[in-house]
């Protein structure tokens, strides 16, 4: 009998033209921890159960085309942190969504589109 599959994790893997500068700004706007970092090559940052792996990119278009989604709780007070330090994105306010979530989005010094969300008591 075959058990069934259960996906367990996912880990976005973002573009980065500079793999030092998007290890940096994770950890000193987010608190990440800097886990590998290997300029023109590839990048990893952690942050509990979260990860984020950067892959060297030439092309700032690709960049600027990619994004993730990260669930985390007291967005709230993320948002508040990100808002001080001026990296909300422009059209990425902190908002109350149809589907269930309350998030906000930021981006990178690459370009990428980081949003940050919670689920809403329904």
């Amino acid at each position: 009998m075959s058990r069934p599959i259960n996906f367990i994790s996912a880990v976005p893997v973002l573009a980065s033209l500079d793999i030092e500068r998007s290890a940096e700004f994770f950890a000193s706007k987010l608190g990440f921890d800097k886990v590998h970092v290997a300029q023109g090559e590839y990048g990893i940052v952690s942050n509990g159960p979260v990860e984020i792996h950067f892959w060297a990119c030439a092309d700032r278009q690709i960049a600027e085309a990619t994004g993730c989604r990260i669930q985390v709780q007291a967005i709230e007070a993320l948002h508040a942190k990100c808002v001080s330090q001026a990296i909300v994105h422009p059209n990425g306010s902190l908002a109350s969504k149809p589907w269930g979530t309350k998030e906000f989005a930021i981006l990178d010094p690459d370009g990428n589109l980081v949003t940050f969300y919670a689920y809403t008591d329904a």
